[in-house]
């Protein structure tokens, strides 16, 4: 096999241990999340947060990211995630940490939308010879019938992949290296391509 020439890290998430959040487990991560919430600095009125939707879990480098949104009275939508560690599969999740954001820009304000995305730089990747790029987690909705699995594509390379839970997914992919930026793909049950979005389509 010939030399790879552009070696870059692919498929570097776990996939997704658990299906949607429930029970106490629910409430514990909600808490969290609505907590992170409330710290957002906004000028404008975000109003009162409505029921949290959980999308997919990935785990990165022993860390395990389970990205949340709710749309709040006011017509924002809340967006962000909750992360935890487990010393090992059952143990107790521990060193919570949270990020939270908002934006007026939503899909039931876009009706052409095909796809529903937000994204946040977990680190940042050195490939050597002063090639730089960041590992991103991504997660976003389906907003077309009949989706299956999303991947994240860079450039040429597809570098992640995730099914669909209830019409959402959650990638962990590099981004920005070597003149490349990710773009999304959504895939139906029989393998045809859906829907593709960047995530610099508004740039």
């Amino acid at each position: 096999m010939a030399p790879e020439p552009r070696p870059i890290p692919r498929f570097v998430a776990e996939p997704p241990h658990e299906g949607r959040p429930y029970g106490r487990w629910a409430e514990s991560l909600a808490r969290h999340f609505l907590e992170a919430c409330e710290r957002i600095d906004a000028d404008e009125d975000l109003g009162e947060p409505g029921d949290v939707v959980w999308f997919p879990d990935r785990t990165f480098a022993g860390r395990t990211y389970v990205p949340a949104s709710a749309t709040t009275s006011t017509g924002f939508e809340l967006l962000g995630f909750v992360s935890y560690t487990r010393e090992h599969d059952g143990a107790e999740a521990r060193d919570f940490e949270t990020f939270a954001d908002y934006t007026d820009e939503t899909a039931e304000a876009n009706p052409d939308w095909e796809l529903d995305l937000s994204d946040h730089e977990l680190t940042s990747f050195n490939g050597g010879d002063n090639r730089r790029g960041e590992v991103t987690l991504v997660w976003g909705v389906a907003l077309v019938d009949n989706g299956a699995l999303a991947t994240a594509e860079l450039g040429p390379t597809t570098v992640d992949q995730c099914q669909l839970m209830e019409d959402r997914f959650t990638l962990v992919a590099l981004d920005n290296y070597t003149g490349d930026y990710l773009e999304v793909k959504l895939w139906g049950q029989g393998g045809g391509e859906l829907a593709t979005e960047s995530l610099y389509e508004d740039d």
